[in-house]
């Protein structure tokens, strides 16, 4: 199995829209990430929704393996990668393949049969626990 290679950070500086960071990847590339949806919905992040001057803070941590705000407040640079490819439509996001096996009525099952791929991965599709890659995201447009 070839090993995996992991996004890593080059540098990282707070964006002109609220909750965006810019990111250089030392694999060559820069993005724009919107992590607001994260800072909305996990409690870590509390004391970033309501201290801009915190949020100003973000740093590059050890080994760019992901960004730093304090000792106890980070995001890895895996999760900003899939935000990244998200939002670039290079992949579909988790909330649009839900809906699209909800338009459809269909079970993990069902999706997993429709799609040809086993119903664990739908699952992690579902859930936002793995990116939905292009070619699944792509056959979810032709089965509408």
């Amino acid at each position: 199995m070839p090993k995996k290679i992991l996004p890593r950070i080059a540098s990282v500086s707070v964006g002109n829209q609220p909750f965006t960071l810019n990111i250089l990847w030392t694999q060559g590339g820069k993005d724009m990430v919107d992590i607001s949806s994260q800072i909305e919905t996990f409690r870590l992040y509390d004391s970033l929704r309501h201290d801009p001057m915190l949020f100003q803070s973000v740093r590059v941590g050890d080994h760019g393996t992901d960004v730093v705000w304090t000792n106890e407040i980070d995001m890895a640079a895996d999760t900003l990668w899939r935000l990244a490819r998200e939002q670039s439509g290079f992949t579909m996001t988790a909330e649009a393949f839900r809906q699209w096996r909800r338009q459809k009525s269909y079970t993990l099952d069902d999706a997993a049969a429709a799609l040809g791929i086993s119903r664990r991965m739908i699952a992690y599709y579902d859930h936002g626990d793995r990116p939905v890659p292009r070619v699944v995201a792509l056959a979810t447009q032709a089965l509408s």
